[in-house]
């Protein structure tokens, strides 16, 4: 059993429990932790998991829409229990977001953590507004949990590749433990070992100083992406997290996609001056999050990060399977 750190020191990341694979005929519940999802979007989404073999459940509260605040899924308590209506329900093998938007830091403290925690490690996906779900599944619960597509977005439903490294982690998680797409280069170059963990950035900020943040990087390989922010906003979202501490010790940074969020040249140039200061390798566009592919990244199992300084392809080398 591994000794509690000394009063100030901060514990490195640990390995977290990773869930069953899925097989033909597993059961996925769907959720709407956050924003409301469009039928005519999610049937799609439904159909390409039954084409895997899957049986989605659709939970009771996922089409709904707050009669006032019209960017959430109906009412905060409704999304707390279905997310763990569907955890604890021991004929579920997984449970997959419907899509992000905003409102998981609604309802996150509404969940059950403890009887999350007892039900035991089962498989969950989603990105974006579900870094929140992320940051608290590994916190909370102590389990790894996967960062990819959601079943009402556009990207899985019309992007082949991010279709298949889902279906494939889900499946037959040892095919694709390579992750990366030919564009990711790197931006400081370099090699690094650590635990994955991270999301959409501006989720990692919104939750500092929360009572179940995160007190430490040290040991992790932070992955980050987001969505519609300006370079200046994502300046912003990177120094708040710097000047509280948040990156302290991280072993390597992996960065996604950047959509919307301006001309990338000017992106590129912010995550340069921010993240080069952490003397830690740095891979841009390694193809995860709101872009037209988003890879599925594990998250909270140990990982190496090549960053090659000849400008080869950089690849992020999952150590093992994502699932068991």
């Amino acid at each position: 059993m591994t000794a509690a750190p000394a009063k100030g020191e901060r514990a490195h990341l640990a390995p977290l429990t990773r869930p069953a694979r899925l097989r033909a005929g597993s059961r996925v519940a769907v959720v709407s932790p956050s924003g409301p999802v469009p039928a005519e979007r999610l049937e799609p989404g439904l159909d390409l998991l039954r084409g895997w073999g899957l049986e989605p459940v659709v939970m009771p509260h996922v089409l709904d829409v707050h009669p006032e605040l019209d960017y959430l899924a109906g009412a905060d308590e409704a999304r707390a229990r279905d997310l763990q209506d569907a955890w604890c329900d021991p004929s579920v093998d997984a449970v997959i977001c419907a899509r992000g938007g905003y409102g998981v830091h609604r309802m996150v403290d509404l969940v059950d953590w403890a009887a999350m925690r007892a039900a035991g490690p089962k498989v969950f996906v989603g990105y974006s507004d579900i870094t929140v779900l992320h940051e608290a599944f590994a916190l909370r619960t102590g389990l790894a949990t996967l960062h990819g597509p959601m079943v009402g977005t556009e990207t899985f439903l019309k992007d082949p590749r991010t279709q298949e490294s889902l279906r494939a982690t889900l499946f037959e998680p040892e095919t694709v433990m390579t992750l990366g797409l030919d564009d990711a280069r790197a931006l400081v170059p370099g090699r690094a070992r650590g635990i994955t963990y991270g999301g959409c950035v501006s989720l990692l900020a919104a939750d500092l100083a929360t009572p179940h943040a995160r007190t430490s990087a040290r040991g992790g390989l932070l992955v980050i992406e987001d969505t519609t922010e300006d370079p200046y906003g994502i300046d912003r979202i990177l120094t708040q997290l710097l000047r509280a501490g948040a990156f302290d010790g991280v072993a390597g940074v992996v960065c996604g996609s950047w959509a919307g969020c301006g001309p990338y040249a000017q992106v590129r140039a912010v995550l340069a001056d921010r993240l080069g200061r952490l003397g830690v390798p740095v891979v841009e566009e390694l193809g995860f999050g709101h872009g037209p592919t988003g890879l599925t990244i594990p998250l909270g199992v140990p990982a190496v990060l090549d960053a090659p300084a000849d400008g080869s392809p950089a690849t992020l080398t999952v150590e093992v399977p994502a699932l068991v």
